[in-house]
């Protein structure tokens, strides 16, 4: 029997299915969430994709990494490692991994032991391995380890104990430890796995995830809804949800009917207009967290004339960018100055990266001999914390456009249609945007600027350049946080003098819940947590991180 989420209030979908899972009667209903999302997942393993919604229903919810970030520092604390040790060289990086910690079991698999180092190199060494079992078995390659060259970063990971891992590095790498603490870097089950090689079901394990997280996965309907059940075998303390339901609904406005009517207790991604709807009902509040993000329109450098950067600049004059921030944002946004946002450590204030001219447009279009232009821009057709409305933006910068005589057309799909077709690199531009994975700067350059970044299709701007990479190399090999901003500045001059991508916003990441609902937290560099768990609340940890 299928359970039609959109049609019944918050509590009674979750009695529903409560007592489809254990047979309980009618009587009982458990505490649970339902969480209003976007959108469906690409997968249910977040190292094969780089999408935020596959994050949101994945990182936080059914895994762990080694380590993680505290919600309110950022700083970079002990999750399935319970801490660690850098070589004085600074190439090798040994963990204590966290005893007591139990996978998730299913109808399909019960797990005959914990959480140990073959989990580690399982995890890792299927991405960085191109011979072990379950490397190919990713149609889409593992796009933000690809990005960062991570196969190129590892020397190799070692086993040293059960409990005792190191990972030893080619080259110095002061992001390493962040890339680690992003949500993509997931532990996977090695047990699992070898029971789906002699199924001849590998793909399974990507499908019908086994975690560590504080929620086991239980059903997914595409278009319909995801269904958790608390983990209560967990080794944090306990969710106070038993229940977590992902009710998939990709306008924002029927988002918000039901989170008035209480088919949601969650909802995601809201316009920045539905904010004065919202203070209007004493029930609801807003979540929110400083951008670490950014908003861009890309590029296809790789495409003529489009390849010419007097084109692009010419573009990016024609753009009235303010104009986007007070109709697209509302307030809810700053206007970027370049790529890092100013929570960034290594942001410095400067001036804007392109002023908006659009005499200057005309003149550049002129030197570079192009008129009668037409430019496709293909907006996004699902909110994201960087752009809660790309349709809107194109319009905007569609009218801008039309001011200096260039023609637009908006292309919009269907979002995993629009994602296959990004893949085959046949665009004049995206409206597109990133949100970061951790806290170092890095994240804001290699993973969508990179030369490595182009292959695995996360550079939308496909804009590659040996002298770019070559200091952001730099910057990676030293852990001198003044060298590093001095460096990462460098990368921005040279970012803002060839333009592959126009950054126009860092927004705020909004979240709208009920007010009685204190298990909902919106995380610092992507994803949302229903744990309930303070992730800073590591007491039971010896934690020891030294040279």
């Amino acid at each position: 029997m299928r359970v039609l989420i959109k049609r019944l209030s918050a509590y009674s979908t979750v009695a529903c299915i409560f007592c489809m899972l254990t047979g309980c009667g009618p009587q009982y209903v458990p505490p649970g969430l339902v969480y209003c999302s976007e959108g469906n997942p690409e997968s249910f393993n977040p190292q094969l994709v780089t999408s935020g919604t596959t994050v949101d229903a994945t990182s936080q919810q059914i895994y762990n990494g080694l380590v993680d970030y505290n919600a309110t520092s950022g700083q970079i604390i002990p999750s399935l490692a319970t801490q660690w040790q850098i070589s004085e060289d600074e190439l090798t990086y040994t963990f204590q991994l966290r005893k007591g910690v139990k996978f998730h079991d299913s109808a399909r698999f019960t797990p005959s032991r914990e959480f140990n180092a073959e989990d580690v190199l399982f995890s890792f060494n299927r991405i960085i391995d191109s011979s072990h079992p379950y490397h190919a078995v990713s149609k889409t390659g593992y796009p933000f380890f690809q990005s960062i060259g991570f196969d190129k970063q590892i020397n190799k990971i070692e086993k040293i104990s059960d409990y005792e891992v190191a990972f030893h590095l080619n080259n110095k790498d002061a992001s390493f430890l962040s890339n680690l603490a992003s949500g993509f870097a997931i532990i996977l089950s090695e047990e699992y796995g070898q029971l789906l090689i002699t199924q001849s079901s590998e793909e399974t394990i990507d499908r019908l995830p086994i975690g560590t997280g504080p929620f086991k996965f239980i059903q997914y309907v595409k278009n319909e809804y995801i269904r958790y059940h608390r983990n209560d075998k967990y080794w944090r303390s306990l969710p106070q949800a038993e229940l977590l339901v992902f009710d998939i609904t990709p306008k924002s406005t029927s988002r918000l009917a039901k989170l008035i009517t209480g088919d949601c207790t969650v909802s995601a991604l809201p316009k920045a207009g539905e904010l004065p709807v919202v203070l209007e009902h004493e029930e609801l509040e807003i979540d929110s967290q400083p951008g670490f993000n950014v908003a861009f329109w890309a590029f296809n450098t790789q495409k003529p004339p489009f390849n010419d950067v007097r084109v692009r600049r010419a573009l990016a004059h024609a753009v009235d960018r303010d104009n986007i921030l007070r109709a697209v944002y509302q307030k809810t946004a700053v206007a970027a100055t370049g790529m890092l946002p100013p929570m960034s450590w290594a942001y410095s204030e400067h001036k804007r990266i392109i002023e908006f001219n659009p005499q200057k447009a005309k003149q550049l279009l002129e030197q570079a001999g192009v008129d009668n232009l037409t430019v496709d821009i293909w907006a996004m057709p699902v909110a994201r914390i960087y752009n809660p409305n790309a349709h809107k933006t194109a319009e905007l910068i569609q009218a801008d456009l039309a001011n200096i005589g260039v023609k637009v057309n908006i292309i919009s799909y269907d979002w995993s249609v629009f994602n296959q077709k990004l893949s085959q690199r046949s665009y004049d531009s995206v409206l597109i945007g990133w949100n970061a994975d951790n806290s170092d700067p890095d994240n804001f350059f290699t993973p969508i600027l990179s030369c490595s970044s182009v292959a695995s299709n996360s550079n939308r701007s496909r804009w590659c350049s040996p002298e770019f990479d070559h200091i952001l190399a730099k910057a990676r090999a030293t852990t001198s946080r003044s060298e590093r901003k001095t460096l990462y500045q460098q990368a921005e001059a040279m970012f803002a003098e060839q333009l592959p991508m126009l950054p126009f916003a860092h927004a705020t990441r909004l979240a709208f819940k009920h007010k009685n609902v204190n298990q909902s937290r919106l995380t610092p560099f992507g994803g949302i947590s229903f744990s309930g768990n303070d992730d800073g609340d590591n007491s039971d940890d010896n934690i020891e991180v030294k040279h």
